[in-house]
């Protein structure tokens, strides 16, 4: 049976008091605005729940993967949008931790711990999202510099970003390979042609920064470079070892919401005569939705456990995101379908929950590219 230190418990006690009594009161008029949530997550940075995983050599807690799960769980029941924003800072941040130089870190993971910074991951682009082979944008040396011309697209903190992680492509050759195609660099967002497009209106998750970003003759210096030239895919996907099981956490929190909300409505609401938990038909989707919460939350624990472990965790990963992206959905649908007419109006929370579950299906690798790696992974073990 699992059980959490006494320092995981007080981490976990401290974002769900935060989540409820900062994020919940605030989430709807975010959603409505799209306002970022700025005042939130500076709260949240000040109280040490964002960028708790950066390593202690650079002013960060050190929090492991697994710690840092428990808190994601957290702070998604109270808005995913909110989660969002912070969780970008993770994507950001990993290939750095992972794969930067000494003086990369302290540069740059070193002033995220100063002062409540925000970072982005810059690969997605308008013709390359789950195919990841077919990014355009180029980056071509010159001296000591690389000259990067190129549009990244869907970038969560796009416009609030101090610095990106770029993936762009550095062998023109269409036909070599992507292992070694592309490279992985640091870049300032303040750098001279760097275009910030406008904020994205998103069906869910409405107070996250989605933007388009235009680079044009972006100079970007050689010490920017993560590892060296051909690194960058191997970076870009290894980060998503770390990133995806807080993914996970962060649907796992979305779906508990969920739960509480349509079992708290039937506990209240009657008809004919009792509470709509009374009816069979009704108790039958909730022990649905608590099973699959309940599913979600072991498997996200699970792939965290693994990266902790120092083991490769794609296969866990993958479905641990694959999973309970699934969950969240099919549980904020339950939740809906429990409140009635009532969960689709805007007044209740289950709508905005199953308007921000959409993304844990697409973001950090579609539901469908999830099954690719975990049919790869599983097969993989049986070939001789």
């Amino acid at each position: 049976m699992l059980k959490l230190t006494d320092q995981q418990k007080e981490f976990q006690q401290l974002a769900r008091r935060f989540a409820r009594e900062e994020i919940v009161p605030a989430a709807a008029a975010y959603d409505k605005s799209g306002e970022y949530p700025f005042p939130l997550i500076k709260k949240a940075w000040e109280l040490g729940l964002v960028n708790g995983h950066i390593p202690q050599e650079y002013g960060g807690m050190g929090l492991s993967i697994f710690d840092s799960c428990l808190i994601t769980e957290e702070l998604a029941y109270g808005c995913t949008g909110v989660q969002t924003a912070m969780e970008a800072n993770s994507l950001g941040q990993m290939p750095v931790i992972i794969a930067g130089s000494e003086e990369q870190k302290r540069k740059y993971l070193g002033r995220m711990t100063e002062e409540p910074l925000m970072c982005a991951y810059c690969v997605t682009e308008p013709g390359a999202g789950s195919d990841v082979a077919s990014i355009k944008t180029r980056a071509v040396k010159m001296g000591d510099e690389y000259v990067v011309n190129g549009q990244k697209m869907w970038i969560t903190n796009g416009g609030k970003a101090n610095w990106y992680f770029l993936l762009a492509r550095t062998n023109p050759d269409p036909k070599g390979s992507a292992g070694k195609a592309f490279t992985g660099f640091i870049v300032d967002a303040d750098t001279p042609g760097i275009q910030v497009g406008r904020k994205e209106m998103n069906m869910g998750q409405r107070c996250s920064d989605t933007r388009g970003i235009t680079f044009e003759d972006v100079r970007i210096p050689k010490e920017n470079v993560l590892i060296g030239e051909g690194a960058g895919f191997k970076i870009a996907m290894g980060a998503f070892d770390n990133t995806r099981p807080p993914v996970a956490a962060g649907a796992t929190g979305l779906a508990q919401r969920a739960l509480e909300e349509a079992t708290n409505y039937a506990m209240e609401r009657k008809t004919f005569g009792r509470l709509i938990a009374e009816h069979q038909a009704v108790s039958f989707i909730l022990a649905e939705m608590a099973m699959k919460v309940e599913l979600a939350r072991m498997a996200y624990q699970r792939s965290a456990w693994e990266v902790d472990q120092g083991r490769r965790n794609t296969y866990f990963a993958s479905i641990a995101k694959a999973f309970a992206g699934d969950i969240a959905n099919q549980v904020a649908a339950d939740a809906v379908q429990v409140f009635g007419g009532n969960g689709f109006n805007s007044e209740y929370p289950v709508e905005k929950l199953m308007r921000d579950a959409k993304i844990y299906q697409i973001y950090e690798g579609t539901a469908q590219i999830q099954r690719i790696i975990i049919a790869r992974e599983h097969l993989g073990k049986f070939k001789k």
